[in-house]
């Protein structure tokens, strides 16, 4: 059997904090790696495109954050992850599809990009950029609302669906104009206020230094 699997992320990304929620549901420890995408110069991780996460396990190494999600869910004891219902389990990766190919870059890049993370952190930030994201979000909240709605995930128990997404929510969520914007869709505000009490949510709410232990 393998060793502890290692995860290679950066402190600040969404992604490896839904493989850290992932992890924490299923009670599974591992190593952590740091890995600054965005710095110059960087040695990128074991990965075609110089992204994070990545995780390996034994001589096993995959990377994406969905197929991270999956290999932890499949690879290790503890409460599944993806629903057996065949209608939720579609549903479910639905949800981490629109989270990749919509949701990311208006919720996380433009919106708590430059209302939070860049003031935060001394950089320049553009009210053209926050405005652009705050135009495109309520399309994406809107497809998140119907899903929660509908009950079969975001509102059941806990999956892979919750994983990609909190991440993204909380990030949006930590922007004054975002929290606004969430408050008008009651049954994703009622998902986000549930599974933010979480303690995976929790332990997952600071970011994991370069060499730590994770669970």
């Amino acid at each position: 059997m393998p060793g502890r699997p290692l995860l290679t992320g950066y402190r600040f990304s969404v992604y490896t904090r839904a493989a850290r929620i992932a992890f924490a549901e299923k009670g599974v420890g591992f190593d952590y790696q740091e890995y600054d995408p965005f710095a110059e110069g960087a040695e990128g991780p074991p990965h075609p495109f110089g992204r994070v996460p990545v995780l390996r396990h034994g001589r096993f190494e995959v990377y994406e954050t969905a197929a991270i999600t999956a290999y932890i869910d499949a690879a290790f004891d503890g409460p599944a992850l993806m629903p057996a219902d065949v209608e939720a389990m579609a549903r479910a990766v639905q949800v981490i599809g629109i989270v990749d190919a919509y949701a990311y870059w208006p919720l996380v890049r433009q919106v708590y990009s430059h209302a939070v993370f860049r003031p935060a952190m001394g950089e320049p930030a553009s009210d053209a950029v926050l405005v652009e994201g705050l135009a495109a979000a309520p399309r994406m909240l809107a497809a998140f609302e119907a899903v929660a709605a509908e009950g079969l995930v975001l509102g059941a128990a806990f999956g892979r669906a919750d994983c990609h997404l909190a991440p993204m929510i909380a990030a949006f969520a930590s922007a004054p104009q975002g929290a606004e914007m969430l408050a008008e869709y009651p049954a994703l505000s009622t998902w986000w206020r549930r599974i933010a009490a979480r303690d995976s949510l929790r332990q997952t709410a600071r970011p994991l230094p370069n060499g730590a232990a994770g669970r």
